[in-house]
């Protein structure tokens, strides 16, 4: 290899993290503190419904929603937190699972089942409703009863195992769904030490994963995504879009159902 291209080579991986992942970064950056970059504190945020989900009734069928909305404070400018609800046919209350980093991670209806994250309004990942839902139920909560970071200290916001950690588990326990959370849902590509190659949690693909630090992932669902420090950079092909550090995706959206 001639002495230049070495350098050459280093100037487009340069670039190309400069275009994929700063750039991107850098611009949701601007957008989130010119827009006000939500609640200073969590003491004063608005935890509140956002009106998403109706109160339950006795003949309503079966409910599963996975829902993310942004984090806190400045961490708001590149992730998401995410957790999942569920309701049984006739059921007169929704449960919600989330996984936190303070005290205890698992925590059973700690919040409103829609309720709005640091003040920011939840968008809906996942939505089932009817046999679909009553079919996934059972497996939803066999995956919380069983996921296995859910002890005091077990718990790291980066580059996991966190909220988003757990959703993905939960996810890939649901048999016959294919979703994916969002691309700013940080945490979602974490594996332990020594699990480097598996199949995606949609089970249509490939990841490599160094421990949430780096990775590919190749899926129908997952779509093309490279992981750099948690930051996602892709293609889904599946529902066309970008996928892009801070904004997430851009392209066409909408809830899986």
């Amino acid at each position: 290899m001639p002495p230049h291209e070495p350098r050459s080579v280093l100037r487009v991986l340069i670039l190309l993290v400069l275009a994929l992942f700063l750039l991107p970064l850098g611009t949701h950056a601007l957008w989130w503190m010119v827009r006000g970059g939500g609640a200073p504190d969590w003491a004063v945020a608005d935890w509140s419904s956002a009106g998403l989900l109706k109160a339950p009734k006795a003949g309503d069928p079966a409910l599963v929603r996975v829902y993310a909305a942004r984090v806190g404070r400045w961490r708001g400018i590149f992730a998401h937190h995410s957790w999942i609800v569920v309701k049984e046919a006739g059921a007169s209350r929704y449960t919600r699972y989330d996984v936190v980093g303070w005290g205890i991670p698992m925590r059973t209806d700690g919040w409103a089942a829609d309720g709005r994250w640091f003040g920011n309004t939840p968008e809906p990942v996942l939505a089932l409703d009817g046999d679909e839902a009553a079919r996934a139920i059972p497996a939803i909560r066999a995956a919380v009863a069983e996921y296995p970071y859910r002890a005091l200290g077990s718990y790291s916001v980066w580059p996991g195992p966190n909220s988003n950690t757990f959703a993905a588990y939960v996810l890939a326990h649901i048999p016959g769904i294919a979703t994916t959370l969002l691309p700013t849902a940080l945490g979602k590509d974490w594996t332990p030490a020594g699990q480097i190659v598996e199949r995606t949690p949609s089970g249509t693909g490939l990841r490599i994963s160094l421990g949430g630090y780096a990775g590919i992932t190749l899926g129908w669902v997952e779509g093309i995504e490279v992981n750099l420090l948690g930051l996602v950079a892709g293609l889904d092909l599946r529902r066309p879009a970008l996928k892009l550090p801070g904004w997430g995706r851009i392209g066409v959206a909408g809830a899986e159902t």
